[in-house]
This record gives structure tokens, sequence and C-alpha cells, in this order.
């Protein structure tokens, strides 16, 4: 064996240690994805609908127990996420806890996205792709000019600079984004690939909020997107009163970490 291949071998072996130690009992196992065509929203529950073209961001504030869907249903794109508080927007979106904390960067159903506080932000309670990307992050103007001729085009991290303004923000206050349906694949030795059989048209996500929250989405090609051509299609978003949670509720039970993150949740009156 390499001392390469020794270093992997030694490093997965620690990792699972620490897992194992972290976690103190098995977690919940994931159902498998959810339906792309049969899971209709009730129409009554609807509060809002809006369509992001390519290129273009929104931001949208969003009350605990509400949801947002974001859908491809005019074919495949990318949508980076980041959030605030909207009690307090120090306390943010951490990609890097969300990973972290849940040991597995395969975000899907029953998952939840943690702030900087150890808070539960989002919950992942319907998904039927599973294909997110909590890694690579999102686009920016030296991304887009290296791959793309003809530009300049809209990228991510200029999208959430005009976002967090919009929102009484700057750009220090824009945490590293989570891009839904960035279907980001980590090989053996840790090297990061696209593939583009993980997302279709018709695919969707739905992200219960956990506390009130300003939430910025940016439709604009992942950085590892292998297309030649700058060409996002827009992106369905749909605002919803989400079911309330019952008490065997996944995403609030599948793992210890997401239970310690709901208990301070509580704590925090959220």
């Amino acid at each position: 064996m390499s001392n390469e291949a020794s270093a992997i071998a030694e490093n997965r072996r620690r990792y699972e240690e620490l897992k194992r130690a972290g976690q103190g009992h098995a977690p919940r196992a994931l159902p498998g994805p959810s339906p792309r065509d049969g899971m209709p929203l009730d129409a009554i529950a609807i509060l809002h609908r809006e369509t992001i073209p390519g290129g273009w961001y929104w931001t949208t504030a969003l009350k605990a127990g509400e949801a947002l869907r974001l859908g491809l249903d005019h074919g495949p794109s990318s949508v980076a996420l980041v959030a605030w508080s909207a009690a307090d927007p120090s306390e943010r979106l951490n990609y890097a806890d969300t990973v972290k904390v849940q040991w597995t960067a395969a975000l899907r159903k029953g998952r939840v996205l943690f702030s900087d506080m150890g808070r539960v932000m989002l919950s992942i309670i319907e998904d039927s792709c599973g294909a997110h990307d909590a890694l690579t992050g999102g686009s920016d103007a030296a991304s887009n000019a290296a791959r793309y001729a003809g530009g300049p085009h809209r990228n991510t991290r200029d999208n959430l600079v005009l976002a967090a303004l919009k929102s009484g923000l700057d750009r220090r206050d824009i945490p590293p984004c989570i891009t839904f349906f960035a279907p980001v694949v980590v090989g053996p030795e840790g090297r990061l690939s696209w593939n583009a059989a993980g997302r279709a048209a018709g695919d969707f996500v739905d992200l219960r909020a956990e506390m009130d929250l300003t939430v910025a989405l940016s439709n604009c090609p992942h950085p590892l997107d292998p297309a030649p051509d700058y060409a996002p299609n827009p992106v369905a978003v749909t605002r919803f009163r989400a079911p309330a949670p019952a008490a065997d509720d996944l995403c609030r039970t599948a793992t210890i970490e997401a239970v310690r993150g709901f208990e301070n949740n509580a704590a925090a009156g959220f």
C-alpha cells in the first residue's frame, strides 16, 4: 500500500471512530427519494409563487413552520442558498457545521441545515434527488470568466451581495452557500466531480423553516457544472405552510445531533 493510500485508510479509520463516539447511538434510516410527480401541494397551503430567471436571485422572509419548494419545472439548474435568523442576522447558515455535526455531506430528506449557533434553521422534509452540494460554494466573476465566453455573466457571489444589501446586510454577512440540484460526487481520493445524471427536470426539494428566517437564493450555474454554455433554466419557488411536524418527525429524530439542535432551538424560544 502506498503512503498516500495508507494515509487515506488511516484518516477513514479515525473518522469512523470519531463518528461512533459522537453519535452514541445508531441514526434512523433515511427514506429513498420523494417521487418527482407525486407530491402536489395543497392549494390552500400555498402562500406565494415565484420564478427565478436564469442568472438571477430572490430573497424572502420565511416564518417558522413555513416552507419553500424549489423546483426544476423548467429543466436542470442549480440553486445556491444562504439564510439568516430574522431575529438576529448575525446568526446565519453554517454549511461546515451542517456537514460536520451530521457526519455527512450527503444532504437529503431527513437532514437539517444548522446555523453557526448550533440551532436548526431548515429541515429537508421532501427531496426527489439528493444531489446537493455543501462543499464547493458558488460561482464568482473569476470562475465564470474562466469557463464561459461572451461574458460577463451573472454569478452567485455577486447575486448574494445584492441580496444581502437588499436585506440591510453587507458582504461581510454572507456565509458560504449550500447549492441544491448540484450533483457533486466525492471520489475515493477526495476529488470532486460532476454527475449530470444526478438531477433531472421535475426534481424538487422542500425546506421547512425551524425559526423565522431571511433567505436568499441564486440561480446560477455551479462552478463544477461542465456544460460549455451559460444557460441556467428558470427555477420555480413556492412558499407554503408546511404540515405541523409529528412527535416522530424524521428530521427532528433522525440523529442525536438533530435532537440536540432542536433542543437548542427550544431553549432559544424557537
